[in-house]
């Protein structure tokens, strides 16, 4: 776990020295990056590629002050949640959701990669609200024109994508591969990496919402950026958490009232005051497993310095930061 915290830590600064040494073009083929982030990689990670709900921070229309801010210089740009999964020995990787920042952080990967690879192995998609598969529309042939890349999805995700342009266009023109997941039922990827989807309570206008299980021989880590309530689930949370070694969990809101004017009952999320109650009961140790994220614009947990940012630390959790990395 200690060592597993040193690389969430150290992980910026890996990325800025990346940044300076990497060479990356735009012409297809391999190209090794710099040795600082070459010798510095574990062999197997997740990266975290953004951190904010849907619509990224700032959200578009927003003249509040949570958005002013970014304005004024005082804060940075946040992209929608997505998480990376690496394996540098295979040369592969596996992207969860696909969100409307895509064209970014893939361009943000391949830092990590041992060379450039701009078509993901997989795709797996949670559910059908903006932020986690309107990407899809990256791999079209407007943009990247990209040849079966498989896309994991459950039943009505599946049938709303093959039924639904421009999502039928990627499927008839092979962009993309659908491959139906069953909740519970585990998919082996390779010899190093198993995903298992959970079903969780979610508005599921257009298809049920899932999240995930990303296993190693070493680690496992729960991904559940939505979830209406944590006492709506069939799960216990708190045993689930204890289960697993990281879990990155819905922070979109971190307080009742963050939407001025709005029945927040209709958008429900966990406050992450909420959770914090919820894991109270949590050792140390176990607590520091729980890394919020999927945060909404209006969520103080996206501000640098924050009184609550302090307060969610102070209080022996974590708060997901893009470049973050989790080692499997």
């Amino acid at each position: 776990m200690n060592r597993e915290i040193r690389i969430l830590k150290t992980t910026l600064s890996l990325l800025i020295a990346a940044i300076l040494i990497a060479s990356i073009n735009c012409k297809e083929g391999k190209q090794s990056p710099g040795p600082a982030v070459e010798n510095s990689l574990p062999e197997k990670f997740i990266v975290l590629l953004g951190v904010a709900q849907d619509a990224g921070y700032p959200q578009a229309g927003c003249e509040k002050e949570c958005c002013k801010v970014y304005h004024e210089g005082k804060e940075e740009k946040k992209l929608v949640t997505c998480l990376a999964l690496v394996d540098r020995k295979a040369n592969k990787y596996w992207l969860f959701e696909a969100t409307p920042d895509i064209a970014i952080q893939l361009k943000n990967l391949q830092e990590y990669l041992p060379g450039t690879d701009y078509s993901p192995d997989g795709i797996f998609i949670t559910h059908a609200h903006i932020g986690h598969y309107t990407g899809l529309m990256q791999l079209g042939r407007e943009v990247m024109g990209t040849k079966e890349v498989p896309v994991w999805a459950m039943p009505r995700m599946d049938s709303f994508l093959r039924s639904n342009g421009p999502w039928s266009q990627l499927v008839s023109l092979q962009n993309i591969r659908l491959n139906l997941l069953n909740a519970d039922s585990t998919v082996r990827l390779n010899q190093s990496f198993k995903i298992t989807p959970v079903k969780v309570p979610h508005r599921d206008e257009y298809s049920e919402t899932v999240g995930f299980i990303i296993e190693s021989d070493k680690k496992k880590v729960l991904f559940i950026p939505d979830i209406d309530k944590w006492e709506k689930w069939e799960r216990d949370i708190v045993a689930e958490v204890r289960k697993v070694d990281m879990a990155l969990l819905d922070g979109t809101f971190y307080q009742n009232g963050e939407l001025p004017g709005r029945d927040m009952s209709e958008v429900p999320h966990p406050f992450v005051e909420e959770s914090m109650q919820q894991f109270s009961s949590l050792t140390s140790a176990e607590k520091l497993k729980i890394v919020f994220i999927h945060f909404n614009h209006t969520n103080p947990l996206l501000k640098k310095h924050s009184a609550e940012k302090k307060k969610v630390k102070e209080d022996g959790f974590n708060v997901a930061e893009e470049g973050m990395l989790i080692e499997m």
